[in-house]
């Protein structure tokens, strides 16, 4: 994570790391009751990429299995929250970073998850032969 993509993909993560989390800090403390469980979804995807950034960060082969599990259901959980966004969009009287797919922040939450896997699989250490 040191080099160049690397340290791009870290830094697009703690953009959404802060991001999310000053979103989610705004809408359950002004106007939880207007949309609990999006503002709740909003809050577990701040929490998503705080974990995500700091592994991400870290050399260690558990940090690197703590990203890969965070960008796994970061993955999951803007599929699932975009689909069910756009199939029921009463159920999400207001936005989350996940909802359409990421649509409200450029489909990024969308594409990150993909390119952080991909990173991961590519800085995987090799195995002896």
């Amino acid at each position: 994570m040191h080099s160049g993509p690397g340290r791009l993909l870290v830094a697009v993560y703690a953009v959404f790391a802060l991001s999310a989390s000053a979103r989610a800090l705004v809408q359950i403390a002004t106007d939880f009751s207007a949309a609990p469980v999006a503002y709740l979804l909003s809050a577990l995807a701040a929490a998503v990429y705080v974990v995500a950034t700091v592994a991400l960060v870290r050399s260690s082969e558990r940090s690197r299995r703590v990203a890969l599990v965070s960008v796994a259901v970061e993955l999951v959980g803007v599929l699932a929250v975009g689909l069910l966004s756009v199939e029921d969009p009463v159920a999400f009287p207001e936005a989350t970073v996940w909802s359409g797919f990421g649509a409200g922040y450029g489909y990024v939450p969308l594409v990150l998850p993909v390119l952080g896997l991909w990173w991961l699989r590519s800085q995987r250490p090799r195995a002896p032969r």
